[in-house]
Order: structure tokens, then sequence, then C-alpha cells
């Protein structure tokens, strides 16, 4: 009897993998863009939009895949999700400056 856990039909441990990745590219983004809004879990969330936008970006522009980690069979593409976490982390702390500041 298989006891794996799958979740959107990936085992659990490639969404842990995912989940580590995606906390550290969004550490390395925060701390190029030098906005660190929170912690572990802001990371986790500024790395996973950072990487959909990274990826998203770098496909629109037909720019190469330069570094990748296999997990799971698909490719997810490091630096761009670090170069996206970091404009993400850029925009997100210019908007929230600017909230409070005007406050």
């Amino acid at each position: 009897m298989n006891m794996s856990m799958y979740i959107l039909g990936y085992p659990l441990l490639i969404w842990l993998v995912l989940l580590a990745v995606g906390a550290i590219c969004g550490a390395i983004g925060q701390a190029f863009a030098g906005y660190s809004p929170g912690g572990c879990l802001i990371a986790l969330v500024v790395g996973f939009i950072g990487a959909w936008f990274g990826v998203w970006l770098a496909g629109s522009l037909g720019l190469p895949a330069i570094f990748t980690l296999e997990v799971g069979g698909q490719a997810f593409l490091l630096i761009w999700a670090i170069i996206g976490a970091l404009l993400f982390a850029i925009v997100l702390g210019l908007v929230l400056q600017r909230i409070i500041v005007d406050a």
C-alpha cells in the first residue's frame, strides 16, 4: 500500500522542496532589494510571487534559462525566480513605504 500523500498530482516531498526553494529565493531577493517586510513566511510569499513573475518575464522577453533546479520533473528557474523576487520586493517596498509616509 502506497502511503505517500499527493497534492495537485505532486508528492508532498516535492511541495516541501519547492517551499524551501521559494523561501530561499524570496530571502535572497529581499536581501538584494534591501527591503524585508517580515520573516520567513513573507520571504516565502515574496519568493513564490517573484518566481512566477520572474519566469513569466523571462518567457515573455525570450530570455534563456540560466540556472535551473529540477524538482519532480519540472525545471525551477532559480536565477529568474531571484530576479523576480528582487523586483517584487522593490515594488513592495516602494508601495508600502509610500503608504506609511502618506498615512
